[in-house]
């Protein structure tokens, strides 16, 4: 394996886990610091108008085709919950990003096909599969419950949202880091008998 590719790939995944991460932090601190509106949108009275005299809760604007729930002066709870939307994904995709920065860097240093290898395959997996579905539904319940605070009937059970085919390259993931375990380990078996 050309091992001057594997050091820039390692070097430019672990910048972009970086940045990520640098992505995650400024946009909870200007975030939590920002005192303008905080919006949601909802599929709950997709087929409503406003003439329909909605339940709202006081200070929010609807759309008009209802979809758009806007919240003038929002709670800390509600900023928070808003936050929900977009810091899990940019905390998931940070992790992942280091995880698959350490996978090249294994490779890099040891070759591809070495037990240290599959196992940080196999943690980047396992990360990819457990975790793609939590942060689905840390990002669908602040959604949800962000829309429940700005109107009580429109609150409904927490989704899962978000990218969830990432799981089955998760899983992927999974499989290759362990059949690559039992070819390092055949060969070693294979090496001792020579």
């Amino acid at each position: 394996m050309n091992t001057r590719l594997t050091r820039v790939l390692a070097s430019v995944t672990f910048l972009l886990a970086v940045v990520c991460g640098v992505a995650f932090v400024g946009t909870g601190v200007t975030h939590m610091l920002d005192d303008g509106a905080v919006c949601v949108q909802t599929d709950f009275w997709r087929n409503a108008s406003l003439g329909e005299g909605l339940p709202i809760g006081k200070g929010v604007e609807a759309s008009s085709s209802a979809t758009r729930l806007c919240q003038n002066s929002p709670s800390v709870g509600q900023r928070a919950a808003d936050l929900g939307g977009e810091l899990p994904w940019l905390l998931f995709g940070s992790l992942a990003l280091l995880l698959f920065a350490r996978l090249l860097k294994a490779v890099q240093l040891h070759g591809p096909f070495t037990d240290m290898v599959s196992r940080r395959l196999s943690v980047l997996g396992w990360f990819v599969t457990l975790g793609t579905p939590v942060t689905g539904f840390i990002v669908g319940w602040s959604q949800s419950w962000l829309v429940g605070s700005m109107s009580p009937v429109a609150g409904s059970g927490a989704t899962v949202s978000g990218p969830q085919e990432l799981v089955l390259a998760g899983l992927a993931a999974v499989i290759m880091g362990k059949i690559m375990r039992e070819g390092v380990r055949m060969r070693e078996d294979l090496e001792g008998t020579i």
